[in-house]
């Protein structure tokens, strides 16, 4: 499902809605978390002062990847508390490929701890063809099954690459049609917009299933790519928040920033992006 989605037909539709501020939307206001990987060296020095400054912001949940790995289960039961104490939670975690076969004990068990409801596949073999999709959709699928049993759910992550063009279709679309529907596609929207991809037709085709979405943005031009904060890119946000909660199933959203190329340190990056999404939520 290539969509011929243009990148001028995303700046038309972003130029439809009201960038400046929404109205408040009636009904149930999602939790808005952080990807860690935004403040990734911040974390590697100090865990306890970055996970405490990210809650002081107003996120309200955060998303470990793949280092927590790594951790002891007295570890896991620290952080545990440093979040009960700043009242935020993980309601998931980036993992390795390894982290959902052979190294899923373990996952489940720090998983568990953390409070966790989803472990998330954030990286995976290269793929080219359908079958080497189909391989890792039998891992996601086998790992669901054991993950049940705890208690948890499994994901999927996309970057760009899950969305390019393969034997007619793409990767995301094979993962989708061979798994469970209780497996989770966690929408990384940046990346699905920077190959041309429209999101609102990627989440009205998966109903029920695109519980968490990684809001990345991502804009055409010299010097912007996904170095542009959350709310100044290209994405039509509002329309994807409105197909996401009345289709897609989102149940929390968490911001990504991979950088700024410099422009901002990273709290201060992460603290601009909450900024502009309460800003556009009507929040603000």
């Amino acid at each position: 499902m290539r969509s011929d989605f243009s990148r001028r037909s995303f700046l038309a539709l972003t130029a439809a809605a009201p960038l400046a501020r929404a109205v408040p939307q009636a009904g149930k206001r999602l939790p808005i978390g952080l990807e860690l990987y935004s403040v990734r060296t911040e974390l590697a020095k100090d865990l306890t002062g970055t996970v405490s400054a990210v809650a002081k912001m107003g996120y309200e949940v955060v998303e470990f990847f793949s280092p927590y790995y790594q951790w002891t289960t007295d570890q896991a039961k620290d952080v545990r508390k440093l979040m009960d104490g700043l009242g935020i939670r993980c309601n998931s975690t980036h993992n390795d490929y390894g982290n959902l076969g052979a190294g899923l004990p373990k996952a489940l068990e720090l998983n568990n701890i953390l409070g966790t409801k989803y472990i998330v596949m954030a990286s995976s073999p290269r793929a080219t063809t359908v079958d080497a999709y189909k391989n890792i959709a039998t891992v996601l699928t086998a790992a669901s099954e054991k993950a049940k049993a705890a208690g948890l759910r499994v994901g999927y992550h996309n970057h760009d690459t899950e969305f390019q063009p393969v034997e007619g279709t793409f990767g995301m679309a094979v993962l989708a049609a061979n798994t469970p529907k209780e497996v989770m596609l966690q929408f990384d929207v940046g990346t699905c917009v920077q190959v041309g991809h429209d999101p609102l037709a990627w989440i009205e085709s998966n109903p029920g299933r695109i519980n968490s979405m990684h809001l990345k943005d991502w804009g055409a031009g010299a010097d912007r790519g996904a170095r542009v904060l959350f709310g100044e890119g290209d994405a039509p946000w509002l329309r994807i928040f409105a197909a996401g909660e009345k289709t897609g199933g989102v149940e929390y959203y968490l911001i990504e920033q991979e950088g700024t190329g410099g422009k901002y340190p990273e709290l201060e990056t992460a603290r601009r992006c909450l900024a502009n999404y309460q800003k556009l939520r009507g929040y603000a």
